[in-house]
């Protein structure tokens, strides 16, 4: 029997379909970890799980789970490297650049001082974003020297983690959409366009999802990302230019219950079929 740890926090409609998913396989397991009423003993001996699949809201509780688990010897989809990785911007951005993979420019600083140097330097106009966030929250876009200057305050003055470290990012004009593709295994299995009128255009904000066709490129540029992170289950927000795609940002705990219809690919299956493959090889 195949043991897979199913780590999670509230269970909403993507985790809901995973489970059912995993219904396929009658010799699998599926074991549902609660990340609010998990308790762990570090330097604990056995591997409790064959895999662990992460699906939590919460990133610090996915991170360090993850990492326990492995300490354990249990293989976890995705990664702790990968949580890490993907669950900070800044760090994205660094191994994106690393692997020559291209994306919007960005620069970093540390004080409001040089922040607004940087953006200057850029040119208006600019996103300002937390580097550790989700659903399109807390970006703000940077129209002028005005709005720079009272919004460098408002971040400096609010004084949290989320708001130290100064992440710029330019402006894409992304005519109303942009792109979500997701990556299982090493193959980019489906993609969607995400289309507001809004300049954020998440599905979480009222992006509408239609199919987006995925040719040789996008196929391509998707899973060159998902290796750059170590990513085994990823979806990647990618931005269409004249000078060909862009990757925004890459997601490891990633959501596809308004992508299953309008690309009419059964995404929660081949998710399970990827953690019962990992599960197979790693019962031996």
């Amino acid at each position: 029997m195949i043991r897979i740890g199913f780590l999670h926090s509230v269970l909403r409609k993507d985790e809901k379909l995973l489970l059912d998913a995993f219904q396929a396989w009658p010799d699998v397991e599926v074991v549902p970890i609660d990340d609010r009423e998990i308790r762990f003993t570090l330097g604990e001996k056995g591997r409790p799980f064959d895999v662990v699949v992460e699906r939590c809201i919460n990133h610090s509780r996915a991170l360090h789970a993850l990492r326990i688990f492995e300490s354990q010897g249990v293989r976890c989809v995705n990664t702790s490297h990968t949580a890490w990785t993907c669950g900070d911007k800044l760090l994205t951005s660094i191994v994106l650049a690393e692997n020559t993979l291209p994306q919007p420019e960005v620069r970093v600083a540390f004080t409001e001082e040089s922040a607004l140097a940087a953006i200057e330097e850029m040119g208006y106009p600019v996103v300002l974003k937390p580097a550790v966030g989700s659903w399109g929250r807390l970006l703000a876009k940077v129209n002028d020297r005005d709005a720079a200057e009272a919004l460098l305050e408002h971040k400096t003055t609010l004084g949290s983690y989320h708001h130290s470290i100064f992440y710029i990012q330019k402006y894409v004009e992304k005519q109303g959409r942009d792109i979500r593709s997701f990556v299982i295994g090493d193959r980019c299995v489906a993609a969607i366009y995400r289309t507001s009128p809004h300049w954020i255009t998440n599905t979480a904000r009222g992006g509408m999802a239609t199919e987006c066709p995925v040719d040789a490129a996008l196929a391509d540029l998707s899973v060159r990302g998902a290796r750059a992170v170590g990513g085994d289950i990823v979806a990647l927000d990618i931005f269409e230019t004249g000078s060909g795609y862009q990757i925004n940002e890459i997601n490891y705990t990633m959501e596809f219950k308004n992508s299953i219809t309008p690309t009419g690919v059964d995404i929660p299956r081949l998710i399970a079929e990827h953690v019962v493959k990992v599960g197979r090889e790693r019962h031996g």
